[in-house]
This record gives C-alpha cells, structure tokens and sequence, in this order.
C-alpha cells in the first residue's frame, strides 16, 4: 500500500484526482490509511497503468520533467537488437541520461560480478524511495524478460532506512538485501551478460499492451540456476547440502527449486555428485589425506560407500585414480579398475 499512496502522491504533483485511477484498481480509499496493507500484483499494475496514461507521464511524478506515455517503451525498442544482454542493458543505461538528467544508471561489470547503480543528480523528495524501487525494477524486468529467464539477484542496496513495509523488498527483488547503503542498486552474476536476447519486435509489441508488466511478472526458469546451485555447494558444503537449505539461499520454494532444475534437464542429486567427485577429485590429486577423511569431507559417512560412488562417477576406485594422477609420484593416466 506504501507504493499506493506514492502514486496518489503523483497525482497531487499534478493536481488531479486519483479516484477513477483507484476504482479501476479496485482499491477503496479508505484503504490508502492501512499502513500494512496490501495490494495484488494485477492492482498495482492496473493502478498505475491508467495513472500513467491519464497524467501522461510514466515517471509518475518522480522527475523534474514529464515521461510521455510510450516512454519505457521507446527505451526497450532501443535495446532490443542488442547481441546480448550485456550490451542491452548498456544501451537502456546510456539512453536513459536522455530522458532524464535527475538520476543516472550506471553499469559496471567486474570480478565475476554485474551492477546497475542510480547516482541521484538531484533531491527526489518524498517520491524518492518509490522512484529508485521501480527504476531499479524497470531494467530487472526488462532484462529478465528479454532473455526469458529470471535474472536471480545476489543483492540490492537501498540508500534509506528500511520502511515500515519491508516485508515487500524480498518479493519484489530477492538476493540478500541491505537498507542504508550509499546508493540504489543490485548485484548479479555475470555470465547472464553473455545471455542472447529471446524476443523480437512481435514479442515487445505485446508485451506493451500492458502497462507495466515489467515490474510484475516474474520469470519462473533461471537458465544459469544449475551454476549457482554447483557454486553454492561448492562454496557452503554440507550447510547447503539439502533442498529446503539450498532454496533458502536461493529464495525459492524447494518445489521450484527442483521444477526449475528438472526445466534445465538436470537433477539435484546429479549436481551433488557432480561437485563430490570434483572435490573429492581434487583432493585426491593434490593432498595426501587419507581416503577415509576425504570420504566424510564429501559427505559420505564411510569409506565403503566413497569408494563405491567414486568408482561409479570415474571407472577406477580413489586408491587408483590417486596412484595414476599426473601429480602423483607414478605421473601415468587413470585406467578402469575393479577393485
């Protein structure tokens, strides 16, 4: 309800009357008084797409100049022949200093890591919070969408104390979250930039023909989730060694968890084998601990059933593939072992 109000607040910028705006949400405003209250994803979509048409201005009161109907929908049009995401979200950031000089988007991608930051040019008033929100959600959106697949966050930076209503933050952005930060901005990995664009002009025409879809739909398939579950395993052991402890981490329900994994043609339990034998692979190669604390460092709880697995995952038994790895004092290649 908090954005709610912020809209209504739009509306006095201008000095119109929010009520035909609030009816066709099906928001009562009365309602506007409940400070935990709540409204649907169609509500607020429904809200403020016929406020931005009837004041004209898809900023909704946020700068210092109008945004015309038909403005955000110009700055896709701009990114959509983009090779890859990388670049589009360039392109929305560099186009966007053309529409407005009262925020920047700024764009940096270093150390495995992509951000998109707003510099704030001048004082966004009571409208600020609402405004850094959605712009932050504009380009989320549209980046999910152009690529047909959730863009998981890793974080998002909020430059204000948090409101009263943060309850919303995690629904509306995920990934770990921080209020009182130096600017506006989220963090996420950056082998999505590298991602190729699914949708065409067909695609952007129809998405279009609703008002502000990409602040509301959610993607439900994340194409790079199988990586960020390996990296999680790899990186939190057996503290993510579980559906319900890695969806926590990620932010799913472990049904979508396991949904989204199965989209990907690819298992929990594959990934988890996958990243034993590689450490346990590892360890073999490079230290000389012995087979049995190897085994329990992987998870497993006896030598017996290491051997077992390992031998499945690799043709030779660990004793073996530790004798003939290029390390090893022997140097030779691994070869199929039964014992």
């Amino acid at each position: 309800m908090a954005f709610v109000r912020a809209i209504v607040q739009g509306y006095a910028r201008y000095g119109k009357d929010p009520s035909e705006a609030l009816a066709q949400a099906r928001i009562a405003p009365r309602e506007l008084r409940l400070q935990d209250g709540r409204v649907t994803a169609a509500q607020f979509e429904a809200l403020s797409g016929h406020a931005m048409q009837e004041l004209d201005d898809e900023a909704l009161g946020w700068f210092s100049r109008r945004l015309p109907w038909g403005t955000y929908g110009m700055l896709c049009r701009a990114s959509l022949s983009s090779p890859d995401l990388g670049v589009a979200i360039k392109r929305w950031c560099r186009h966007h200093r053309l529409l407005t000089s009262d925020i920047s988007l700024e764009f940096q991608a270093t150390g495995g890591v992509a951000t998109v930051s707003i510099r704030e040019n001048v004082d966004l008033g009571e409208l600020r919070e609402f405004c850094l929100v959605s712009n932050l959600r504009f380009l989320h959106g549209f980046a999910s969408w152009i690529i047909d697949s959730r863009v998981s966050l890793r974080a998002a930076r909020f430059p204000f104390d948090a409101p009263p209503h943060r309850e919303a933050y995690p629904l509306m952005f995920g990934g770990e979250l921080q209020f009182g930060a130096e600017a506006a901005s989220y963090s996420f990995d950056e082998r999505y930039l590298a991602m190729p664009l699914r949708r065409d002009e067909q695609a952007l025409r129809t998405m279009l023909r609703r008002a502000l879809p990409l602040t509301v739909l959610q993607y439900r398939r994340d194409r790079l989730l199988g990586q960020r579950v390996r990296e999680l395993l790899r990186a939190h052991g057996r503290q993510a060694g579980t559906a319900e402890a890695l969806a926590t981490l990620l932010n799913l329900s472990t049904r979508t968890l396991h949904r989204q994994l199965r989209e990907e043609g690819v298992s929990l339990q594959q990934l988890k084998d996958a990243v034993r034998h590689e450490q346990a692979a590892e360890q073999l190669r490079r230290t000389e601990r012995p087979i049995k604390n190897i085994a329990l460092s992987v998870g497993f709880r006896n030598e017996k059933s290491f051997s077992r697995a390992f031998h499945a995952w690799a043709g030779v038994t660990p004793g073996a593939f530790r004798r003939a790895s290029p390390d090893s004092a022997s140097g030779s290649l691994p070869r199929r072992d039964n014992s």
